[in-house]
């Protein structure tokens, strides 16, 4: 098992191949996955960097939701873990690692395309741990269509609303809540830079989320409320697998960046941290790519 702390050669640290063509039916388990993803579960050490924080995760149950979950618990945060029912399984495993690190777990699930449910994240916050000071929105939606012709009305709204219309409802109804020294940090993608032809919705969204971000970072910082984005590159994470990408580029995923492999969702849960502490306290409107050395603007 590789770790964040060992002085090593990131080329290799983690896994270098591509991965099996292994399908799944949306949204996809990260228990289901070959190899399985490294999400801190082993590895990621705290250092009190978020105690006292009150947290809410959306997409919490696999992938970088789970990272970002588990490093913010392990920093002394006590989370909201927002998942699809359907992804039960895997969020039992992380509020069970939540609580291992002596916090508050507050299982989630619902459809973040209903917006009575989305804004309701917010009270269930209030409620279930005590107040909302950080929301880290990854919940994500990524179909692959070869074809524009090929992408649905019904799959372009489900992407525009999982990705940029929650963050909107989730944000409107917790700003009212949130203290001066709160943190949002949303998640764009490399796709927001440098869009593939067969990811036209998703794409779309990931930009959208930068210009959202970045317009509202500057209405909330007099307010003493910070908004940052990461914006990952290629993750191995279920969104891959459950359709994200179409079974034969598996094979290549990732080779494409200058270290030549994809990302595991444990390299990203650091970049939600810095923004999400005090530590980052004059960053604000930022986009943090985390993305194996891709080019973005």
């Amino acid at each position: 098992m590789s770790d964040q702390y060992t002085f090593q050669d990131p080329v290799t640290q983690y896994h270098t191949g591509g991965f099996e063509a292994q399908p799944q039916d949306g949204p996809g388990l990260a228990a289901d996955l070959g190899p399985h993803p490294d999400h801190g579960e082993s590895t990621y050490r705290g250092t009190g960097r978020l105690t006292g924080r009150k947290a809410l995760v959306t997409g919490a149950d696999s992938g970088i939701g789970r990272a970002a979950a588990i490093a913010f618990a392990r920093e002394g945060a006590d989370v909201v873990l927002n998942h699809l029912p359907e992804e039960q399984e895997d969020a039992e495993q992380v509020a069970r690692l939540v609580r291992d690190a002596g916090r508050t777990a507050v299982l989630a699930p619902g459809d973040l395309t209903d917006e009575a449910f989305a804004r309701s994240l917010v009270r269930t916050a209030l409620d279930g741990i005590g107040g909302l000071d950080l929301i880290a929105n990854v919940a994500g939606k990524q179909q692959h269509a070869e074809d524009v012709a090929d992408i649905t009305t019904a799959q372009f709204d489900e992407t525009i609303r999982t990705n940029l219309n929650a963050l909107f409802w989730i944000v409107q109804e917790a700003v009212p809540h949130l203290p001066p020294g709160s943190t949002i940090v949303n998640t764009s993608s490399v796709q927001g830079y440098q869009p593939s032809p067969n990811l036209v919705d998703y794409a779309t969204t990931k930009s959208g989320i930068i210009a959202m971000s970045k317009a509202l970072a500057q209405q909330l910082a007099p307010k003493g409320i910070r908004v940052n984005v990461v914006a990952p590159g290629p993750v191995w994470t279920p969104l891959q697998v459950a359709g994200g990408q179409p079974d034969e580029a598996m094979a290549e995923f990732g080779q494409q960046t200058p270290l030549g492999r994809a990302a595991q969702p444990a390299e990203l849960a650091p970049a939600y941290v810095f923004l999400a502490s005090p530590e980052s306290s004059y960053v604000v409107g930022e986009v943090l790519n985390v993305n194996g050395g891709m080019p973005t603007p």
